[in-house]
């Protein structure tokens, strides 16, 4: 199946600082439909007003990832770790055993971001925090694993059964990626694209649209106009 999830049909919350929307069940947003996808168990949509953020709070056994569409921010944690990740990168922290930290947009404009979480294959794993500069013209026209528990060459490590990619594809341009099955989550960033599966199921979706796949040999990616892909693909829940 390829079901489309628009961005007007998320929940969605307003903190005037934080305006958020929620692909899953998060916070006050509860569906019973979207608990998780896969492994993956959040995808929320941030848009972070300058000079404001998440104060310091705990997190244990989750695996998150924070792929910044625009602008930047700012990670602290009390392991001592320190650091801001611009858009187009990402950051990984393992919340394992325990970790405290905050997450700031220092910057003079709003920052946007996805934040995603992917229930771990380990508990209890020593907590950390990673960030890579990833070469953003390494990812034109291609899908790039960017975090990976497959053991992806360049990916930062997941302890998670599972993937993220992102790419950057032309309109007109298209990209084929193997799925062999496995249940697949995709958000442009940006742009306008049409998903088409193997079984011949043909989505539409816009910039912060969800795309939810399962049961798909391969899937093809068209840009109708540029975009910028980020796709999580885990193995499904015992």
């Amino acid at each position: 199946m390829i079901e489309l999830r628009p961005f007007e049909k998320l929940g969605k919350s307003d903190h005037g600082w934080l305006k958020a929307n929620f692909h899953f069940s998060f916070a006050d947003y509860r569906n019973q439909d979207r608990i998780h996808w896969g492994a993956l168990r959040v995808w929320n949509n941030d848009r972070i007003a300058p000079q404001s953020g998440f104060p310091p709070h705990p997190h244990r056994d989750m695996e998150i990832v924070t792929y910044v569409i625009k602008g930047a921010i700012t990670h602290k944690d009390h392991l001592g770790n320190e650091g801001r990740t611009e858009a187009g990168q990402i950051q990984v922290m393992s919340a394992g055993n325990g970790i405290q930290h905050a997450e700031y947009n220092m910057e003079q404009a709003e920052t946007e971001l996805f934040q995603i979480w992917i229930l771990p294959n380990k508990q209890g794993v020593p907590a950390r925090w990673e960030t890579v500069q990833f070469p953003a013209d390494a990812r034109d026209g291609r899908l790039v694993p960017l975090a990976s528990g497959r053991g992806d060459d360049g990916a930062i490590p997941l302890y998670a059964d599972g993937s993220l990619m992102a790419g950057t594809v032309k309109a007109g341009q298209s990209i084929r990626q193997k799925l062999n099955g496995k249940p697949t989550y995709l958000v442009p960033a940006k742009g306008r694209i049409e998903v088409r599966g193997s079984d011949g199921k043909v989505v539409t979706a816009k910039a912060r649209d969800g795309v939810a796949i399962v049961d798909q040999d391969e899937i093809e990616i068209v840009a109708l106009e540029d975009a910028e892909i980020v796709l999580v693909e885990t193995d499904r829940l015992n």
